[in-house]
């Protein structure tokens, strides 16, 4: 359950500063993670980003303060970040469907967003079919593109925009061609991120396959380190047959065995078969420790 608890304790680091300027490394170390593998296990089990969590607590407190105070609306706009009475306003009409003066004088309500609490729920009626594997470090090659590991919500018409582009355009046939066998499929693969990355807040997304061979002309080649691998059977059309996955990992597998990310580049595989299939075979590798 340390998992469970290293989450909670970033998002009551969050809680207890919600009136400072804090940033996603500084929450993500609470979790003793990297900032990109907080943000995306936040994003996958609550379905927003940190930033919305923030804002969206920010503003239900801001409400509250509205309705129980006489604390000036100009005041309570700089307390909860905002540098302008305008920004606070648009902010506050966007969540609560009301300006802050009507809030004032009571005439509507709160939409007010409580802190989280992570539970655990163990399922056992639809089994999770895994296996843990070590492999020693191979190579990838295929092309890539930049995405924000902050706006995860942007990645999410991003990513699948990139995947049906390289469908389109031959690169994900040729990849299938490459393969090497070494590991099956065509990789979605979430890079190493550099320290220019990690300041700039953006992460690296592969698609690329197993290949040791000359590096294609336009592709790129990447090292995939040795590692322990816990390898997630997935069935069913994507994307939503891969998400559900991701969250029931998170939410359920990663609680209740004791393992931990190792925090090195983790991919999902995809085989050449039609991605609406209801029996679509698909498989997410995740390092382990």
């Amino acid at each position: 359950m340390a998992w469970v608890e290293s989450i909670q304790k970033a998002i009551e680091y969050v809680e207890n500063n919600l009136l400072e300027e804090v940033t996603i490394d500084s929450i993500a170390k609470q979790a003793n993670v990297s900032s990109f593998h907080f943000q995306r296990t936040f994003t996958v089990l609550t379905d927003i980003t940190v930033g919305e969590y923030i804002r969206r607590r920010r503003l239900t407190l801001a409400g509250e303060e509205l309705l129980n105070t006489d604390t000036k609306i100009i005041d309570i706009a700089y307390k909860y970040g905002y540098h302008t009475p305008e920004a606070f306003s648009k902010a506050f009409r966007r969540q609560h469907k009301i300006t802050p003066s009507e809030m004032r004088k009571n005439k509507g309500k709160l939409q007010s967003y409580n802190s989280l609490v992570i539970q655990v729920t163990l399922k056992g009626a639809e089994p999770m079919k895994y296996s843990v594997i070590e492999k020693e470090a191979f190579q990838v090659v295929g092309v890539k593109r930049e995405f924000s590991s902050v706006a995860m919500e942007e990645n999410v018409a991003g990513i699948p925009e990139f995947w049906e582009e390289v469908n389109q355009n031959g690169t994900s046939d040729l990849l299938f061609q490459l393969n090497d066998g070494i590991v099956n499929g065509v990789l979605g693969v979430c890079g190493e991120i550099t320290e220019a990355q990690k300041k700039a807040n953006v992460f690296d997304y592969w698609v690329a396959t197993s290949y040791a061979g000359e590096l294609p002309e336009g592709m790129h080649s990447m090292i995939i380190p040795a590692s322990k691998w816990a390898v997630f059977e997935v069935h069913g059309p994507m994307p939503s047959a891969m998400q559900n996955a991701w969250k029931r990992i998170f939410s359920e597998w990663f609680p209740s065995t004791g393992y931990e990310q190792a925090g090195t580049p983790e991919f999902e595989l995809y085989t050449d078969e039609d991605p609406n299939h209801p029996d679509l075979y698909s498989e997410i590798w995740i390092p382990i420790k």
